[in-house]
This record gives structure tokens, C-alpha cells and sequence, in this order.
């Protein structure tokens, strides 16, 4: 294949990729303690109906049937939603079960080797720093967390929060969709946005809710400047 014809497949690719990432102004990580076990995909359907249409399934002490059955399980109520489906750090696993994307951490797999094996599949990445940001985008990243902006539970392992001067200089520098992490809630969303961030990213702020298809349209509201 010639080098025109790469780049024209390579833009094609992008293009694409761009009308999909539409749906990750809010992009819901899972998190199954935060639900009673026999709740967690009726949460998930809540979080659908409310809006939602970007689900990260991020479950790291499942063995490798029970994350196959459960992503299925998920895959099925995305589709069900027009929603897109992104397993954390297994590109193999999205791939066999046809979901959307994978996002990759900081100890997954090079970017460019996954787009290489899995050029079909959308690709997010966690980033902590603006160089880090900067290398997801180089090796053709769709899209990136940036975290933790606020301090956050989940991320006290990444340091201390990033802020949002920091999320601004990520968000300047980027080509791609920065999607902000770490401590957002509904007073937060204004801030972060302004800093130029796509979108973001939440745990807490939806699953901890006692309703959260109505916490989920909030987000949505909050985002799209829609009042209920």
C-alpha cells in the first residue's frame, strides 16, 4: 500500500473516529463496589436512559470469564442505547466482543501498537501530565483522560490534583478530546469547561447517587447548557 493511500485510510479512520467520540462529553467509568452486586446492570441502564452514551467497564478483580460475560452483558445495553461500550485496558477483549474502543492506562500496551493490531477500535488513555498527554496524542490516541483535576479517593495513587490551570495547558496543547477526571461534580462542570476540556469523566458523582438516571440527566443538562 502506498504512502498516500495509508494517509488517505489514516484520515479516513480519524474522521470517523471523530463523529463516534460525539458521545463522550460524559464518559461513565464503572464501578461495581459502589452498587450492590445484583444492581450493577440496572445502574448501568439508569445511567442509559438517563443520557449517558459513553460506558468505560473498568473491573480489575474479575477473572477472565467474568469480565467476557459481564462486558457482553454491558455490550447489550449500549447497543440497546446507541452507547459506546470502552474496556479498560484489554484491546484484545473489546475486539473479540465487538465493543467500541479500549482504554488504555499507563501500563497498557503502546498506543501505536494497539492502533496497529486493532485499527477499528477507539482508543483513550490515561494521562497525569502534560508530556504524557502530549505522547497519547503522538502515537494517535482519540481521546484522553487527564487527571486527577480535583482531589478524588480513586486517584490519590496518581498525587496530589492537578488543578485547573494544569487541565487548561493540557487542553490548549491538544489536538484530541481532553476529558477531565478526578473529584468532578455538577458545581465543577462550568470550571472545567472553561478550561477548554471536551468533556468528563465521572465515578462517584453518578454511581453514588439514590437516582441515578436523573443524576445522569443533570450531567447532561450541565454539559449541554440544557435545563431540565
Amino acid at each position: 500500500m502506498t504512502d498516500t493511500v495509508l494517509e488517505m485510510t489514516s484520515d479516513s479512520t480519524t474522521a470517523h473516529n471523530r463523529e463516534r467520540l460525539d458521545a463522550f462529553r460524559l464518559y461513565l467509568i464503572t464501578d461495581r463496589s459502589l452498587l450492590p452486586e445484583d444492581q450493577f446492570l440496572a445502574g448501568i441502564e439508569a445511567a442509559l436512559k438517563g443520557g449517558v452514551r459513553a460506558i468505560q467497564l473498568r473491573e480489575k478483580n474479575l477473572t477472565d470469564n467474568e469480565l467476557r460475560v459481564l462486558a457482553q452483558d454491558i455490550l447489550k445495553l449500549t447497543q440497546k442505547y446507541n452507547a459506546r461500550l470502552i474496556i479498560n485496558h484489554r484491546a484484545d477483549l473489546a475486539h473479540a466482543i465487538g465493543a467500541d474502543g479500549v482504554h488504555l492506562t499507563e501500563s497498557s500496551t503502546a498506543v501505536r501498537k494497539v492502533r496497529k493490531q486493532y485499527p477499528g477500535l477507539l482508543i483513550g488513555k490515561s494521562t497525569h501530565s502534560l508530556e504524557g498527554a502530549m505522547r497519547a496524542q503522538h502515537q494517535g490516541a482519540d481521546f484522553v483522560t487527564f487527571s486527577p483535576v480535583y482531589d478524588t479517593p480513586s486517584k490519590q495513587p496518581y498525587g496530589p490534583s492537578q488543578g485547573l490551570e494544569k487541565l487548561k495547558q493540557v487542553c490548549a496543547k491538544l489536538d484530541i478530546p481532553v476529558l477531565a477526571l478526578g473529584g468532578i461534580d455538577l458545581s465543577r462542570i462550568t470550571p472545567v469547561r472553561e478550561q477548554g476540556a471536551f468533556g468528563v469523566a465521572l465515578i462517584r458523582g453518578i454511581w453514588n447517587s439514590s437516582d441515578i438516571e436523573h443524576e445522569s440527566v443533570k450531567y447532561i443538562n450541565a454539559l449541554t447548557g440544557e435545563t431540565p
